[in-house]
């Protein structure tokens, strides 16, 4: 049997503890006429910096075909076969371009996560564990398929006006938001974003993401989990974590905390706090 390699694109987020054990496809950033290769040519702090320092709302690019055959073709050369995951379908054309790739290549599977960012990095972990198992990858391409489904990813947001700028909400509706400092709480169904809450503040924000993931049916502890949260500082997050202790505390000696990509970043702005986790009794 060969051995399984894990590729990714480069809006999914892995703790750091597992950055180094996937190679990860690019996608680009664009601020004005400035292409930017994630991850390559651009960091994620830098990308903060750029996005709070810029007058232009930078815009992304999906993964290439050709970018995906480069990996595809070091992939063949080893004698290795590969399960590739990407960020949702309905999000990005990246996993269209990595199947286009695929199609020349035996032995290489895509999974679409169906989900983003740190959403999407939980089930590369996942991947991770069960490929330094033994795992074939057809059948871990399959069992992620099916596990995909029991991912559930929550974001608290800051703020509105990125998703004005990017033309999600109208102008009005942001500035009354900013006004009473209303902070959306968003999940991805079927591979797409819905905003499922609203709340005033940071401390009703904290309290309504808490409610949500119990809603969710609860948490997979023997699962990965992961958190996470856009900007330069991460203040916000441990502030959830704080005001959220009574879900970990039992169950985590810590909480994997991460910095989410600039895909995610480009449309929610600074300040979001995330979290990703597989639902219980699923």
């Amino acid at each position: 049997m060969k051995p399984v390699r894990i590729l990714v694109d480069s809006t999914v987020d892995l703790p750091e503890r597992c950055r180094a054990q996937v190679r990860a496809v690019p996608l680009t950033v664009h601020f004005g006429d400035e292409e930017l290769i994630d991850g390559v040519t651009i960091d994620r702090r830098r990308f903060y910096e750029r996005l709070i320092e810029s007058d232009v709302l930078p815009t992304t690019s999906q993964a290439t075909p050709a970018a995906f055959v480069k990996e595809f073709e070091a992939v063949r050369q080893a004698g290795e076969s590969a399960v590739v995951i990407t960020i949702s379908a309905e999000l990005s054309g990246t996993y269209q371009s990595a199947c286009i790739a695929a199609a020349d290549y035996e032995d290489i599977y895509v999974v679409d996560s169906r989900s983003a960012a740190i959403g999407s990095g939980i089930l590369a972990e996942l991947a991770l564990e069960w490929a330094a198992d033994g795992m074939a990858a057809a059948e871990l391409a399959g069992l992620l398929t099916k596990k995909r489904d029991d991912i559930c990813l929550l974001g608290l947001l800051d703020t509105l006006e990125y998703l004005r700028r990017g033309g999600r909400i109208s102008r009005t509706a942001a500035l009354a938001g900013g006004l009473l400092g209303i902070k959306p709480v968003v999940t991805l169904e079927n591979g797409a974003v819905t905003m499922i809450g609203k709340a005033r503040g940071s401390k009703q924000g904290n309290n309504l993401l808490v409610q949500k993931v119990r809603e969710s049916g609860g948490i997979d502890f023997s699962l990965p989990i992961l958190l996470g949260y856009t900007g330069l500082s991460d203040a916000l997050l441990q502030k959830y974590v704080a005001d959220s202790a009574a879900l970990w505390r039992d169950h985590c000696g810590s909480l994997e905390q991460t910095l989410l990509c600039s895909v995610i970043g480009t449309h929610t702005g600074p300040g979001v706090v995330a979290v990703a986790f597989f639902k219980n009794g699923v």
